[in-house]
């Protein structure tokens, strides 16, 4: 009987030893889908086959990774805001251009949209830390541009994109005026529970009531739960309740982590949305939803407000102890 026990303990034994072992090794192929099945890693279509006003951009991203990205813009000359687009796990950008074109009818905006490392054009492999380094390196473009209003730069991520939309966000205070979060996960930790039940013994997040013994194993937590408790930013949530991969309870509970401390939140739900589907899902109901969000929390700034804010700071500045500042004051130094 005993020999019995002993063998019943070596094979979990066995099993628990195998499954840390690929959890290890292949996580991250697990975690990121940058191809879709039967489908290739090239893109299917361009944005000049929907007749959009486009450039390709390439980027360095801190590390060195070469990444690829298309800027499409409403008109040559648009000072509308800009979205800076975080896409879903699987596939590539091309797969959302159709969105995004519909995105840019209806908000009036400029869309920047990022291949993350693996994916698409771009090179090397996905990672969180890579990815992170990858959506800096788009914000950081996006800011030095001159032929945008870098003061109305919306990060809008959906899923994937969200968590590392909500990243970005934390992370520069300065640069992003709003975030829209659409499907998104509280952390990766809780989803291996979801798509794989037994996992949720042994792996979860924040509020998971297991021993979580195999959560120093995960390279690419995304705990997201733990990110947007410290954004200030205005955060719009886009929730489709048919959601089939995400539950919507996590949107909640992301809303319920930021409602206590920033008022300038918006929770949204759609009740016909499934987790690729909700833009379409929401009709007309899902634009304007968006559009006022943008239009309340990142407004434009009318020339004649921007001309009378000038002046009111110039005089400021020449009532002050020194006029070196004023339009008809001698410079303190020319170069």
């Amino acid at each position: 009987m005993v020999s019995y026990v002993s063998a019943f303990l070596y094979g979990v034994g066995g099993i628990v030893v195998a499954g840390m072992a690929l959890l290890v090794a292949f996580q991250e192929k697990l975690v990121y889908v940058p191809v879709l099945p039967g489908l290739t890693k090239s893109y299917s279509i361009t944005p000049a086959r929907l007749r959009l006003l486009y450039e390709d951009v390439w980027l360095r991203s801190s590390d060195g990774v070469r990444l690829h990205a298309w800027f499409i813009k409403l008109l040559p000359e648009c000072r509308g805001p800009t979205v800076l687009f975080f896409q879903e796990n699987a596939g590539n950008i091309a797969h959302r251009l159709e969105m995004v074109r519909i995105m840019i009818q209806r908000l009036q905006c400029n869309v920047f949209m990022l291949s993350y490392r693996g994916y698409g054009a771009s090179d090397g492999y996905p990672s969180q830390h890579g990815i992170a380094k990858d959506a800096q390196a788009a914000l950081d473009h996006l800011s030095q541009r001159t032929d945008i209003d870098t003061s109305r730069i919306v990060v809008f991520g959906r899923s994937l994109g969200g968590a590392v939309g909500a990243l970005l966000t934390k992370n520069n205070p300065d640069k992003v005026a709003a975030l829209i979060l659409e499907n998104t996960f509280t952390s990766i930790l809780d989803m291996a529970g979801v798509l794989l039940p037994f996992l949720k013994w042994f792996i979860g997040g924040t509020g998971s009531k297991g021993p979580k013994i195999l959560n120093f194993l995960v390279r690419s937590p995304w705990s997201t739960i733990d990110i947007v408790g410290q954004i200030n930013q205005p955060i719009l949530f886009l929730s489709g309740l048919q959601d089939e991969m995400v539950p919507p309870s996590h949107m909640q509970m992301l809303y319920a982590k930021v409602a206590s401390h920033n008022r300038e939140c918006i929770f949204v739900e759609f009740p016909n949305g499934m987790h690729m589907d909700t833009w379409l899902a929401g009709g007309d109901h899902y634009w304007r939803t968006i559009q006022q969000f943008i239009g309340n929390h990142v407004p434009e700034v009318k020339e004649h407000e921007s001309s009378h804010d000038d002046k009111a700071l110039e005089s400021e500045l020449c009532d002050g102890p020194s006029s070196t500042h004023c339009p008809n004051s001698p410079p303190l130094f020319t170069l």
